[in-house]
């Protein structure tokens, strides 16, 4: 995506001069309003206007033609609510900008500057939109966006309003040098991270953070500013930056939260946080991490209320929910669930559990950190720093009586070697580990050391996994992909369900849990259809979604499930091409194979699989 820019005209001369060349103003008149700015900051135009030296309609037509983009007067324009809504308040009265109109994937945005590429670029990212700035005169603007935003200055969030309850002092107090910072005593921290506005700061942050479905939080130091980003659906979206001059009390709060050091500021820390907010108790990952400018802190939300531990409500195929749950539910052998960090592997790994944990089973798993705490189930924390490692923790678990172990990460040769071997002495093996596909999954195995004989003969079932964003129901609509993005995804339109090696038992599968707009154009597809006849979907972009056209996730799967031919391939030392053949022969559809489905369905776009999976 791009971002429309208008050229600004290359011109050496100053407004205030432009100003008087132009007759619009004296000389006496500008040095008065330069007078004014040095004493209370602000731009010439917006003071000049002030003093009533001159009307504003005829300073906007001047920056106009000056910049060389279209100059708009707001008092004659119509607002949309809708699209105000994209543009959080804090954004809108700092930058001083104003959604006006859309056309397509253009936002008509009024600016009071339009040369500020940083906040254009900011609102091409927030908004999924290009971004077409017009000059509008700052007095109306500032206006305006007093009338459309009720709250002011307060952040989309909701949470600017507890600021009020901070003394910001001086100017110069605001940004402390890094020095003195770093000489605050522990002491003089304990006291500042329990005061009120502190206290509410963070509790409304986190409560704010629970309600929008954030699975991460960030608090990141920068030179002069303090941001705070949630993570949603995968995508970091940043909602405030508290004054710079709370930095230390903030980071210093989570960490007594979490019970970390305050005084160690040199190496990252890992803490825990369990919070009661309404009538539900949250878990807080903790993790902070020494940066040029002061501590980074992550915060990663733990919500077992939120955890669902049902795969077909994440999309697994009928198939390959079926060979996963004969693979988890046979007495011994090895599971690997493989996929890059955050894409839900502990969430499946978690669901194959629940299936099996029943009274008569012993289940032992050693996780690193351990997210979720689950009845039934008997659950280690991996300490390297005392040498509880994976291994350590496997060797440990052999002389506990399991029946089925989970090991968090397959991260050496050592504990490699020893979950092969309980694999093979009657135990049920699962763990992950980080591969592209099902098919690498052996090869990265053998490339550890283990012998072949040995993976083959353990090994029950590898699956690959992706996340993908999944559109907005709300605003979903049927579109025809152009030839760009065909071939994208290195198709044409006259390609066959066949050509991509679907099978009519993986249409069968697609049409059974089809429950989108697509389902009745799914019920007459065959192996013969062509991409062209096929429905595609995206979304539009609406308030629910806030202007995304994209909500929630959905999963990818790609389920290798071992059998006799494969395990003679794997005897042999094949490589991962010739074992993702065999297994495509066999049924198995890749992870590109699972996204069409789920765009067959509605239920993606096209462009998110293509970005997720490899053709």
């Amino acid at each position: 995506m791009t971002t429309t820019v208008a050229p600004v005209a290359q011109s050496g001369e100053r407004i205030g001069d432009l100003l008087v060349s132009e007759g619009l103003i004296s000389r006496e008149q500008l040095a008065q309003a330069l007078q004014e700015q040095r004493a209370n900051g602000g731009r010439l135009g917006y003071i000049l206007v002030k003093l009533g030296m001159i009307e504003e309609l005829a300073l906007t037509r001047l920056l106009a033609r000056q910049y060389k983009i279209p100059a708009v007067d707001l008092t004659k324009s119509d607002i949309d609510p809708a699209l105000v809504r994209l543009v959080p308040a804090e954004i809108a009265v700092n930058h001083l900008v104003l959604p006006l109109k859309r056309e397509g994937r253009v936002l008509y945005v009024a600016m009071a500057d339009p040369t500020n590429i940083r906040v254009i670029d900011d609102l091409k990212f927030r908004t999924r939109s290009d971004i077409y700035p017009v000059i509008a005169g700052e007095y109306t603007l500032r206006t305006m966006i007093e009338r459309v935003y009720p709250e002011g200055a307060v952040p989309d969030t909701g949470m600017e309003n507890l600021l009020n309850d901070i003394d910001f002092g001086a100017d110069e107090d605001v940004e402390m040098v890094e020095e003195e910072q770093e000489e605050m005593t522990a002491a003089a921290l304990t006291v500042a991270v329990n005061e009120a506005p502190v206290v509410k700061l963070i509790n409304a942050i986190l409560t704010d953070a629970l309600h929008k479905g954030a699975s991460d939080v960030h608090f990141e130091c920068f030179e002069k500013e303090l941001r705070v980003r949630y993570r949603v659906d995968g995508v970091l979206r940043e909602v405030m930056k508290p004054p710079f001059k709370m930095r230390p009390a903030l980071i210093s709060r989570f960490k007594i939260m979490a019970g970390l050091n305050i005084a160690e500021r040199r190496v990252p820390q890992d803490g825990r946080i369990k919070l009661k907010i309404g009538q539900k108790v949250i878990d807080f990952r903790v993790s902070t991490l020494p940066t040029l400018f002061g501590e980074k802190v992550v915060l990663r939300i733990l919500d077992k209320g939120n955890l669902t531990l049902d795969l077909e409500t994440f999309g697994i195929e009928p198939r390959a929910e079926r060979e996963l749950m004969e693979a988890v539910q046979n007495p011994y052998g090895m599971v690997l669930v493989t996929g890059p960090t955050g894409s839900g592997k502990t969430t499946t790994l978690y669901s194959a559990l629940s299936k099996v944990n029943t009274v008569d089973v012993n289940i032992m798993t050693a996780e690193d950190p351990v997210e979720y705490n689950l009845y039934g189930i008997n659950q280690v924390q991996v300490r390297t720093e005392v040498g509880m490692s994976f291994a350590a923790a496997l060797k440990a678990f052999l002389r506990q009586d399991p029946n089925i172990i989970m090991v968090g990460e397959v991260r050496d040769l050592e504990t490699g070697s020893i979950a092969i071997k309980a694999a093979l002495t009657g135990h049920l093996v699962m763990s992950t580990l980080h591969t592209n596909s099902a098919p690498e999954t052996v090869t990265r195995l053998l490339d550890m050391g283990l012998e072949p004989f040995n993976v083959a003969s353990a090994l029950n079932l590898v699956l690959a996994q992706r996340l993908v964003r999944r559109i907005c129901p709300h605003c979903a609509t049927r579109y025809v992909p152009d030839d760009l993005e065909l071939s994208g995804a290195k198709v044409k339109a006259t390609t066959t369900l066949r050509d991509l090696r679907f099978t009519t038992e993986s249409l069968d599968d697609a049409r059974s849990r089809a429950t989108s707009d697509a389902a009745p154009h799914l019920k007459g597809l065959s192996l013969d259809t062509t991409i062209g006849e096929l429905p595609f979907f995206k979304g539009k972009g609406c308030e629910a979604c806030a202007g995304t056209g994209l909500k929630g996730r959905q999963g990818l799967y790609e389920v290798m499930f071992v059998t006799q031919g494969l395990r003679k391939i794997i005897m042999k030392n094949g490589d991962a091409d010739q074992l993702r053949e065999a297994a495509i022969t066999e049924g198995m559809l890749t992870l590109r194979m699972d996204g069409w489905l789920k765009v067959l369905k509605g239920i993606t776009t096209l462009e998110q699989v293509i970005r997720e999976t490899a053709a």
